[in-house]
C-alpha cells in the first residue's frame, strides 16, 4: 500500500492523474472507509450496553468511565464510552448542569451528563436498605422515584453511616484507594477495624435510633430541621419552627445561647469532623462558641477525614485517652460530657460522602491536580444526609442567591463578607439547594419565604 501511495504526487489530496486506474479505485476506497470509520467512533464512541452485574451482589459498581447508569430491580445496566463523547437521555442532565454551571449563581447552559471517568472518583458503593421502608406516605425517596432527572444520580441503597460491620478485610481493600473523607486511605486497616469494633450497637446503625420510644408522635413521618450557620438567620425569628420538628441537625459553630428565637433551641445530631470541630472552637470562642450542644437527645456525628476521627470516636466512647495520632492525649476527651456511652455517636460511611461528591456536587477542581483538597461541605453532607434518612427535610441558614446581603454567620457581631476557599464550592451547592427546593425536595428557608410566613 505505501509503495502505490509513493508513486503519488501528494499536493492536499493525492493527485488521481499521476495513478493508474487500479491505484486510484484502491486509494478512493481506503480514504473512504478511512474517514467513515473515524467519524463514527468520533461521533458515537464505542459503547458497550448492558454490562450487568449480579443481583447478589454486595456492591452497587458504577463505570469508571461514564456515570450513565440505569438500573432494572437491583441489577445495573453501564454504558461504558472510552471516547468520551456520550450521548445522554438526559435523565440526570438537568441536575448535574444545574451543579455545574456558572458560578455567579445563574443557571448553567445545557451539558452532557460526563466525559471518560477517571479512577480515583470511584463511583460506585456498598448497598444499606435501613431507610427504605419508611412508613409515610409522602416520604422524600417517593417523590424523587417520580423525578426523571434523579434516575441516574439519587442512590436510595447508598450506606449513610458506618458501624462494626462494615470493618472487612475485602472492604478495606475496596476503600483504601480513596484518601480524605471520600475512602480509608487515611487509616490502617487495624486501627479502623479497633475503632468501628465500638460502634457495635443498634444505635450506631441508624440515624433515629429512638423514634419508636419518642412519645406523642404526631405522625408517622420523620421531620427535619436542618440548620446551617448562615447569616440569613439572623432576626429570622424561626426558632420556634425548628423547634417543632422531631429532629434538629446543626454543624460546626452552632451557637445556641442568645439567638435562640432565630435558631432554637433543640440539637439532635452535631455533625463535625475533629479538625472542623477544633477550628470552630478556636474561631468562634470570643462570640460564644464554647462547647458542643449537649442533651438527652444529642447523637454526635463524626465526618470522618482523617484518622484523628477514629482516634477520637474510641476515646470518647471508652472514656479513655486518645492513644494515637495528632490529638494523643493523658487524658479521655470532654468535648461530649462524661460517660458519653456508644448509643450517642455516629460515623458517615466515606461511601456516602463520595457519593455526595460525585453525583451531587462534582466541582470543576476535580479535573485538576488540586482536587485532593476538595469535598462536599460539612452542612453539604449533614443536609444531604437528612436528605436520605429523613421522610421532610426543611433546611434553614443555608446559602441563597441574595447571600450577599448576609454576613457570613448569623452570630456574627460585625458584618462579614461571605468567602469563598477551593476545598469547598459554595456557589455550587447553593445552586443545588434552589433546585431541590424547587423540586419540592427539601423546603429551604428564604428571607422571601420567612417574610410570606410572617404577613
Amino acid at each position: 500500500m505505501m509503495m502505490m501511495m509513493s508513486s503519488c504526487r501528494l499536493i492536499d489530496v493525492f493527485e488521481m492523474k499521476t495513478c493508474t486506474s487500479g491505484q486510484k479505485f484502491l486509494l478512493l476506497t481506503v480514504s473512504s472507509m478511512t474517514v467513515i470509520f473515524i467519524c463514527s467512533i468520533f461521533l458515537n464512541g464505542l459503547n458497550f450496553n448492558s454490562i450487568h452485574r449480579s443481583a447478589g451482589s454486595n456492591l452497587r459498581e458504577l463505570s469508571s468511565e461514564t456515570i450513565s447508569v440505569t438500573s432494572i430491580g437491583s441489577i445495573q445496566g453501564i454504558h461504558v464510552n472510552f471516547w468520551g463523547v456520550f450521548r445522554s437521555s438526559e435523565k440526570g442532565a438537568g441536575l448535574l448542569k444545574n451543579a455545574t454551571g456558572a458560578g455567579d449563581g445563574t443557571s448553567a447552559p445545557t451539558r452532557k451528563l460526563t466525559t471518560t471517568e477517571p479512577p480515583y472518583l470511584g463511583d460506585w458503593y456498598a448497598t444499606d436498605g435501613t431507610y427504605l421502608h419508611s412508613k409515610c406516605p409522602e416520604n422524600i425517596r417517593k417523590r424523587i422515584a417520580n423525578i426523571s432527572e434523579y434516575d441516574d444520580v439519587f442512590l436510595e441503597t447508598i450506606p449513610v453511616l458506618q458501624w462494626n460491620k462494615h470493618a472487612t478485610e475485602q472492604e478495606y481493600k475496596r476503600m483504601k484507594r480513596y484518601n480524605g473523607a471520600h475512602g480509608w486511605g487515611v487509616i490502617n486497616y487495624e486501627d479502623l477495624k479497633d475503632a468501628l469494633s465500638y460502634l457495635n450497637t443498634s444505635a450506631n446503625t441508624f440515624m433515629f435510633d429512638d423514634w419508636e420510644k419518642r412519645p406523642n408522635k404526631t405522625s408517622v413521618c420523620i421531620r427535619c430541621a436542618v440548620v446551617g450557620n448562615g447569616g440569613i438567620l439572623n432576626g429570622s425569628r424561626k426558632g420556634e419552627e425548628i423547634d417543632k420538628h422531631d429532629y434538629v441537625f446543626r454543624a460546626n459553630g452552632a451557637i445556641i445561647k442568645g439567638f435562640e428565637k432565630d435558631v432554637g433551641t433543640r440539637t439532635s445530631f452535631y455533625t463535625f469532623s475533629t479538625n472542623t470541630m477544633k477550628n470552630s472552637l478556636s474561631a468562634y470562642h470570643r462570640v460564644g462558641y464554647t462547647g458542643l450542644p449537649q442533651s438527652e437527645e444529642t447523637r454526635y456525628i463524626f465526618l470522618p477525614d482523617h484518622d484523628r476521627d477514629y482516634y477520637l470516636v474510641k476515646a470518647a466512647i471508652t472514656n479513655t485517652p486518645i492513644e494515637k495520632g495528632r490529638d494523643q492525649s493523658k487524658s479521655p476527651p470532654t468535648y461530649f460530657g462524661e460517660h458519653a456511652g456508644a448509643e450517642k455517636f455516629k460515623m458517615y460511611h466515606p461511601d456516602f460522602i463520595r457519593y455526595v461528591r460525585n453525583r451531587f456536587l462534582r466541582a470543576g477542581i476535580l479535573k485538576s491536580r488540586h482536587r485532593n483538597i476538595y469535598r462536599p461541605s460539612t452542612g453539604a453532607t449533614m443536609l444531604i444526609a437528612a436528605i436520605h434518612s429523613c421522610d421532610q427535610v426543611s433546611a434553614y441558614g443555608f446559602m441563597t442567591e441574595d447571600y450577599a446581603r448576609y454576613s457570613d454567620h448569623y452570630y456574627d457581631r460585625f458584618f462579614h463578607k461571605l468567602v469563598f476557599y477551593s476545598n469547598h464550592d459554595m456557589r455550587m451547592e447553593m445552586r443545588l439547594w434552589k433546585k431541590l427546593h424547587d423540586y419540592g425536595i427539601i423546603k429551604l428557608y428564604t428571607k422571601e419565604s420567612g417574610d410570606k410566613t410572617r404577613r
